[in-house]
């Protein structure tokens, strides 16, 4: 698939491609690396009024609960939402993503999250 291909789908809101786009960003592999760039100078340009939020904070402080309310509050006044959970604290890995959706159960079933 072409990164102009990729990047159709991520805007229309393939959730498989935005998952593929994710892969290619992080990949230490160099073909992959030449086609992040063309699929982020691609999409970059039209995320129209999207914006990156960070949330931080010890273990156990309720992260995971604000990132579900907040997430629902925004698809509730008919927004789309990422969630891109990461813990850069992991000795072994130096950063893993976390795939424990029991935390975030009611926003991980919504279509309009990711």
């Amino acid at each position: 698939m072409s990164e102009q291909d990729l990047a159709d789908k991520i805007r229309s809101g393939d959730r498989r491609a935005l998952a593929r786009g994710i892969t290619l960003v992080e990949s230490r592999r160099e073909d992959h690396r030449l086609q992040a760039e063309k699929l982020l100078d691609l999409v970059m340009g039209k995320t129209g009024k999207s914006i990156r939020l960070g949330i931080s904070g010890p273990p156990g402080v309720g992260k995971s609960t604000f990132i579900e309310s907040f997430g629902q509050y925004l698809i509730d006044q008919g927004h789309k939402v990422a969630v891109l959970a990461i813990d850069p604290s992991s000795k072994i890995s130096g950063g893993s993503i976390l795939g424990d959706k029991t935390r975030m159960t009611e926003l991980s079933r919504r279509k309009e999250a990711f």
